[in-house]
């Protein structure tokens, strides 16, 4: 079905979408490739374009009028166009893919005509490049019956390739917008290369990338099991790994390994050879988020899985680590209570091959990007929120090693930080100002090592204190045991309403033996609804949302936070009602019934931020224990609230009835939401059960 546009207003939408051209000279395969693509991701969440078409649906007489117009008009006709699929994919809530043209060749001057607009390049988010063989379109171009094409040779079908990459790249570096050159050489292999990134696209984001972050850094403390009473860890090292670990630069070392492998051009890149790393971070882009992932890309241009494997493998052999950084790594190892984690913005498996290599795989994980299928970017933000996310969510004292201005803001968040002090002709040049800048600025105190010891000294030791790796007191420093400053207790994740009037009120039916049935039922619905209402939304948030307003324009209204991506799991049969309440505060909610845990699957929690345990009474807390060790198996960082119209006080206090209090101790992504508690212990029987007062059923034994 053809997409129907309306004429945009001349601004575009305030949000921007995800927009991705489709870029090649004509006869790559554009139209070919976005035919496969539909057919491939469907058209649920994304909207396939052609440029040509989109401009013919909204001028009167279509092409052939486009064709008879002046250049002036039909740059404001291309502007209109990509506008009104920048309102389509926000209307729609789709990613826009589309086919478009950067360069025409004017047969009778000779020379290329730029027909990429300044809409274009304010709309656009990514553009892939179908890098197609000039054999291959020349063919293309001959067998094309429909279309008039000028006769061009190989070599000027070569040179208009070569110059549409060479001036898209430099546009998408100082617009913002990311860039991928694909070969068209297989169909099927770019068709699939295609898919994997459009998917990557439509999601990744510096919200996304610094939850995947958060996520890999609470996986590996759980999977090593740091939060366990057993081996309950209190100080947590977070190591650079790029001139903090080894001397060695990995980024350049990779780009140079791929020239003398013959796998790279040295006169492919920016028409002369330069470390494409270097070209790029000394670009508009900077350090920032978008330049990482433009760093991803590159990767992904230049050489797929199993080249890029055998690469990192041949430059993780020449990486020699400091001797004294090995060793304190080795150190950890012996320690229970002391941890370590590489944070790098290089390549993570480049540095799980080195320490695979010292038999420290098991010590050290590493958090870092490289490929699309590694998730995620690591900037100096999600290095500092790291760092924040050990202290405060985990409770861990953390020390934090660097070397350059990325480290900076992770060095600043730590509670110790060490700087690492390289030889001048390899370490960063700008870090020394900064350095100073920070100390200057408030209560940062790093110090610094120099490896090998020989280098020249930053700063001067009053600014910047001098430590020995090796040091008796350095090293008893790091490994003494702590009380983890930052531990959250239990207490911090119970919020209940026991003294407060509303809670009195509503609890006052529910102890009423005289009512049972449908208005006991309508009794925990309402307490539902004031639970999720009144405490549920100060535990996790609430959100804006879009609302239209009864004066006629739009306005904001606010929801609990995540409710889209929330699950509510009534546990059976006593919590049903109540969880009803739930339901009606939070209707965007998935609601799954469950009468024991198997019966919660991985299905319901794709996608999810957020699951709520709901039941009516909370005795023993066994049961909503046996839920929450389920779902951690699901999923080791969904958030879990277990609400409750009463808890019974002894399973949230410390002591041998605590079944919930050691959970909370665990598990930092655990709240408890309660009407009441109370010091009453009571569990009813047959008519007494609050199923049965419920239902008015009783269970025969």
């Amino acid at each position: 079905m053809a997409t129907s546009y309306s004429s945009p207003n001349d601004s575009l939408p305030n949000k921007k979408p995800v927009v991705v051209g489709v870029y090649g000279i004509p006869g790559c395969g554009k139209s070919s490739i976005l035919h496969e693509l539909k057919n491939k991701l469907g058209e649920d969440q994304f909207s396939f374009h052609e440029g040509a078409q989109v401009i013919a649906s909204l001028l009167p007489g279509g092409l052939a009028a486009f064709h008879q117009a002046n250049q002036d008009e039909k740059a404001r006709y291309r502007e209109l166009a990509i506008k009104a699929i920048a309102n389509d994919a926000v209307n729609g809530q789709k990613v826009a893919i589309v086919a478009g043209h950067f360069m025409f060749w004017l047969d009778k001057d000779q020379e290329y005509h730029r027909v990429c607009t300044n809409a274009d390049l304010a709309t656009y988010t990514h553009i892939i490049y179908l890098d197609t063989a000039a054999s291959s379109i020349a063919e293309r171009r001959e067998n094309d019956k429909d279309r008039e094409r000028p006769a061009l040779a190989h070599g000027q079908l070569d040179d208009w390739v070569k110059t549409e990459k060479r001036e898209l790249q430099r546009l998408c570096r100082s617009n913002g917008i990311l860039f991928i050159a694909l070969s068209h050489e297989k169909k099927e292999t770019l068709a699939a290369r295609m898919v994997k990134l459009l998917l990557d696209f439509k999601q990744h984001c510096p919200r996304h990338n610094l939850l995947l972050s958060q996520n890999r850094l609470d996986s590996i403390i759980i999977e090593s099991g740091l939060n366990s009473n057993r081996e309950r860890a209190d100080t947590m090292l977070v190591m650079d790994a790029d001139k903090t670990l080894a001397a060695q630069d990995t980024g350049k070392l990779f780009w140079e390994e791929m020239v003398k492998k013959g796998l790279l051009d040295p006169c492919s890149l920016e028409g002369k050879y330069e470390d494409p790393l270097t070209t790029l971070f000394s670009s508009q882009l900077g350090y920032s988020y978008t330049a990482f992932r433009q760093a991803t890309l590159l990767y992904e241009q230049y050489c797929d899985d199993p080249v890029f494997e055998a690469v990192c493998q041949d430059i993780a052999s020449s990486v020699k680590m400091h001797p004294e950084m090995l060793s304190l790594l080795q150190a950890v190892e012996r320690k229970r209570h002391v941890a370590a984690v590489m944070v790098t913005c290089g390549l993570r498996r480049v540095w799980e091959i080195v320490l695979a290599g010292h038999g420290m795989m098991g010590t050290v994980r590493v958090i870092g990007g490289g490929r699309i299928s590694d998730g995620l970017v690591v900037t100096g933000e999600v290095k500092s929120s790291l760092v924040e996310r050990l202290q405060n969510t985990h409770g861990l004292y953390v020390c934090a090693f660097g070397d350059s201005p990325l480290d900076l803001p992770m060095l600043r968040q730590a509670d110790e930080a060490v700087v690492v002090v390289g030889e001048q002709h390899v370490r960063s040049r700008s870090m020394e100002t900064q350095l100073l800048d920070a100390i200057g600025s408030g209560s940062f105190r790093p110090r610094q090592v120099l490896l090998p010891r020989t280098a020249a000294p930053r700063l001067d030791f009053a600014k910047l204190g001098l430590v020995e790796m090796h040091s008796p007191e350095f090293l008893l420093e790091i490994f003494r045991r702590r009380d983890r400053p930052h531990a959250p207790t239990p207490e911090r994740h119970i919020v209940h309403a026991t003294d407060r009037s509303a809670a009195k009120l509503l609890m006052a039916a529910t102890r009423d033996a005289r009512i049972a049935g449908p208005s006991l039922r309508e009794a925990h619905r309402l307490i539902g609804r004031y639970l999720a209402t009144e405490l549920l939304s100060d535990v996790v948030g609430t959100e804006e949302y879009k609302i239209p307003h009864v004066q006629g324009h739009q306005t904001l209204g606010h929801r609990v936070k995540h409710e889209k991506k929330t699950v509510i799991v009534p546990l059976m049969r006593g919590g049903e009602p109540m969880a009803f309440g739930v339901s009606d505060t939070l209707p965007l909610a998935l609601f799954v019934h469950a009468k024991r845990p198997a019966d919660l699957e991985a299905l319901h929690l794709s996608g999810r931020e957020m699951v709520l345990l709901v039941d009516s009474v909370i005795n023993t807390g066994k049961s909503v224990v046996e839920f929450v060790r389920h779902i951690r198996k699901l999923s080791s960082t969904i958030r879990i609230v277990v609400m409750a119209g009463v808890v019974q006080a002894k399973v949230v206090a410390a002591g041998a009835d605590g079944l919930l209090y050691r959970v909370l101790q665990e598990e930092p992504r655990v709240d408890v939401v309660a009407l009441r508690l109370s010091d009453n212990k009571f569990t009813g029987k047959g008519a007494t059960d609050t199923g049965a007062r419920l239902f008015n059923t009783v269970e025969l034994e």
